[in-house]
């Protein structure tokens, strides 16, 4: 390394996203050491006399997840002090900081066209005595229902219609009445936005998706400034033992590496698949932030740094989305998103979601550009000829 470059500046802000992402949450070099250390097994750690030192018990902390919170912490918030803890899935993450932060009696404000694992939620709160109030993303419609609620949870753009509400209006409303704000920003990923600098107390996410990109981990992260919030959070994680293992941790930060290369190719796939679709007379809804004439998109243009890898819309009916999922090579049918293959579903199927049934839910990989595009047309092409019977 340039041994001009001034330490502290390159540690925090100082360099762009590709910069940052290859080397967050790096050790310091040591002489035969590798640059990212493998994955540490340990249940528990030698600890003669007094117990003190960072690494006490494998239920409590662990190196591999001290380098990978501090590469999080890096990518969503950089240059700025705060604390990340990560979970063993993205929902250990949510559930760890409404029920870290709220107690009985308090009032929790979710949206109602968020994740599908939301009203499941909603009934472990209520089962505690917490009060909850749901309104939509689209139209800033939370603050209709904001009042004196403990926590405020924000998923922007939500999943899966991909409506997107305005951070920085939400959060100055909900501290004006003492109320935390979380936003989940599983979608739009680090690169694509950041909700500490939105104002939020926390930014929470499902690592699973395109923060790791490969479907091949599960995890999940609460980064927030104040450290007590912090705590609260970090403690519900040691009652619950919803701790991430150090395999996946260590896969999570090697694959964090290409985050910047991912997103570039699967943002601009997702524009494209978007605008091919957008000529098509059987598609209907066409959602993608990133689109100009998308409704939400003068709102997402102004707190987002990239619109993520998914696109929506709907098709005519359940049959006709069969069709074109059977007819897909490219994508893959499955439930997941943000990964470097691209997948798309039914997402009807699963029930819960107030969607169509002809609607998909289309994640974008990292295929060549072209090709994917290509694919997709097919495959409406080939939907419409098997209706007619051709």
């Amino acid at each position: 390394m340039n041994e001009d470059i001034n330490e502290d500046i390159y540690e925090t802000a100082g360099f762009g996203d590709g910069t940052r992402a290859v080397r967050a949450g790096l050790p310091e070099a040591v002489k035969n050491e590798p640059p990212l250390p493998g994955p540490v097994f340990a249940a528990h750690f030698h600890l003669p006399g007094d117990v003190e030192g960072p690494y006490t018990y494998g239920r409590d902390t662990n190196p591999t997840w001290t380098l990978l919170e501090q590469a999080i912490g890096e990518l969503e918030a950089p240059g700025q002090d705060v604390e990340t803890v990560v979970f063993a899935s993205g929902m250990a993450a949510v559930s760890a900081v409404l029920l870290s932060q709220a107690r009985t009696g308090d009032t929790v404000v979710l949206p109602d066209d968020g994740y599908q694992a939301l009203p499941l939620l909603r009934e472990q709160l209520e089962a505690y005595g917490i009060r909850v109030r749901t309104a939509p993303t689209g139209d800033d419609a939370q603050l209709s229902v904001l009042e004196g609620a403990r926590v405020l949870w924000i998923e922007t753009p939500s999943n899966p219609g991909l409506d997107v509400c305005d951070v920085r209006r939400l959060v100055d409303a909900a501290h004006a009445g003492e109320t935390l704000v979380a936003v989940d920003n599983t979608l739009a990923t680090p690169l694509g936005q950041r909700p500490l600098e939105l104002g939020a107390d926390f930014s929470v996410a499902s690592g699973t998706k395109g923060l790791t990109g490969h479907g091949d981990v599960l995890l999940g992260y609460v980064v927030c400034r104040d450290p007590a919030l912090t705590a609260r959070v970090r403690q519900w994680r040691k009652i619950v033992g919803a701790i991430p293992g150090p395999m996946e941790s260590w896969l999570a930060h090697r694959s964090l590496a290409t985050i910047q290369l991912r997103a570039q190719r699967q943002w601009a796939n997702a524009l494209a698949v978007a605008e091919a679709l957008a000529d098509r007379s059987e598609v209907t809804g066409l959602r993608y932030p990133g689109l100009a004439s998308d409704p939400s998109h003068k709102t997402a243009a102004r707190q987002m740094r990239g619109f993520g890898s998914v696109v929506s819309f709907t098709l005519p009916d359940r049959a006709h989305a069969e069709r074109f999922m059977a007819a897909l090579h490219l994508v893959e049918d499955a439930t997941s998103f943000g990964g470097v293959r691209s997948t798309a579903e039914r997402r009807g199927r699963w029930g819960g979601d107030a969607v169509a049934e002809g609607f998909i839910r289309f994640s974008a990989g990292a295929e060549d550009t072209e090709d994917l595009v290509a694919d997709v047309l097919r495959a409406l092409d080939r939907a419409v000829r098997t209706a007619d019977g051709g």
